[in-house]
């Protein structure tokens, strides 16, 4: 992986399963969508790293209380367990950019 390279993984849901290799996972800055789930099912539990492990949460980055990365070589990666409510605002925003866009087309998901 080249300095200064993102990695963004979905899917680590569950235990036993996994998407980076672990040496990746050691080495780089991670960004998880929650520590406890993380650690007990995530990317933390897949490469046997621990709470502290964990170099901030999407929040604290997003929020500015942490930094997103520690200098322009420094290897990151966002691994998020994959929280309902992150799929619904992607979603949203998805939805919305294309109504501006005047794509898509409407569907009633009720019936």
């Amino acid at each position: 992986m080249p300095p200064g390279s993102q990695v963004t993984s979905l899917g680590a849901d569950e235990p036993g399963k996994a998407e980076l290799g672990a040496e990746l996972l050691r080495r780089a800055r991670l960004v998880v969508d929650d520590v406890p789930l993380a650690t007990e099912m995530g990317v933390l539990a897949q490469a046997g790293r621990e709470v502290r492990d964990a170099a901030a949460t999407l929040r604290e980055v997003l929020r500015g209380e942490a930094p997103g990365r520690g200098g322009d070589a420094e290897v990151t990666v966002y691994a998020p367990v994959g929280l309902p409510w992150q799929d619904l605002a992607v979603g949203w925003a998805a939805y919305r950019a294309a109504r501006h866009a005047g794509r898509g087309r409407e569907a009633d998901l009720l019936r």
